[in-house]
């Protein structure tokens, strides 16, 4: 999407508990040339204070990352994160683009992405959830039955 194609239909929402936007990121994996793959945003209602990016296919197989959505938002406007996810704004020659770099005990990867559909993501979670009021869609019952049963 870096080369300014657009997807059809980026966006969608399952009974306004959800949010989901496709896109292609650009991946570099120990300095090796970029591959360009399909990737995907979710942000559900039942966990507001998480997103979830999924990069690649099912056929090819999908790695998920689960991080904080404050990270995310922060990262649109400045260079955040410590430890395993990091978020950047960057210019490149097709306008602004977030960078996501991941790392794990494996090794670590670099991610970018075109800017805007990740800040139309970001808006469209915030009027799901608006900011201050994730503590209520938090459910607790369901919570404590699975640290309850975890060991079970």
């Amino acid at each position: 999407m870096l080369d300014g194609q657009e997807m059809t239909q980026p966006f969608s929402s399952a009974a306004e508990t959800t949010v989901t936007c496709e896109l292609e990121v650009h991946v570099v994996v120990g300095g090796e040339p970029h591959v360009s793959l399909p990737a995907a945003f979710h942000y559900h209602r039942a966990d507001p204070y998480a997103v979830r990016l999924s990069i690649g296919t099912t056929s090819s197989g999908t790695v998920n990352w689960v991080f904080a959505l404050s990270l995310l938002q922060d990262g649109m406007s400045r260079p955040v994160g410590e430890g395993d996810v990091l978020v950047s704004p960057r210019r490149s020659s097709h306008g602004p683009v977030i960078r996501i770099v991941v790392r794990s005990r494996l090794g670590s990867a670099v991610l970018d992405m075109k800017a805007s559909p990740v800040a139309h993501f970001l808006d469209r979670a915030r009027e799901l959830v608006p900011a201050g009021t994730e503590g209520s869609y938090v459910d607790m019952d369901h919570i404590a039955t699975l640290l309850l049963t975890a060991d079970e």
